[in-house]
């Protein structure tokens, strides 16, 4: 399996397919004209292809100096356990870092917490939504 990633966003309807895997759209909602613009008012994107089937993707929404939150992290579930979750958020890490972000946020499932975790982040007080990452930034 060869996964390429790409900084371009995906197509409308691959995007809408691989967002209703998750069943988050049973509470948002949207229709893909809906969900194609929240992906334009992204500050950064990455999408993950195998072939040509768009199989994970990522955003962040960002302010671009101070605040930055990840969305969307989403990956196909016949493409889950292959390390393709990992990268994409490593980029949108890296992607904030890179910028000096200096508050990094995560929107997620809590049954995903576990693995965001595992790439750094934690989790912040259950009368506090969310998690963040809290780390020293490297020499740019």
């Amino acid at each position: 399996m060869i996964i390429q990633y790409r900084h371009d966003l995906p197509d409308k309807e691959a995007f809408f397919r691989l967002f209703e895997t998750t069943g988050w759209n049973e509470d948002y909602r949207v229709n893909q004209s809906e969900l194609f613009q929240a992906l334009q008012n992204s500050w950064y994107f990455i999408s993950a292809y195998e072939e040509n089937q768009l199989v994970g993707f990522g955003r962040i929404v960002s302010d671009g100096v101070l605040h930055a939150v990840l969305f969307d992290v989403i990956i196909h579930p016949d493409f889950q356990g292959c390390g393709i979750g990992r990268r994409i958020t490593n980029d949108l890490v890296l992607k904030c870092v890179s910028h000096k972000i200096r508050d990094i946020q995560l929107f997620c499932a809590r049954s995903k917490i576990g693995f965001y975790e595992q790439c750094g982040f934690v989790k912040r007080p259950d009368d506090s939504p969310g998690m963040e990452i809290k780390m020293k930034y490297p020499q740019i």
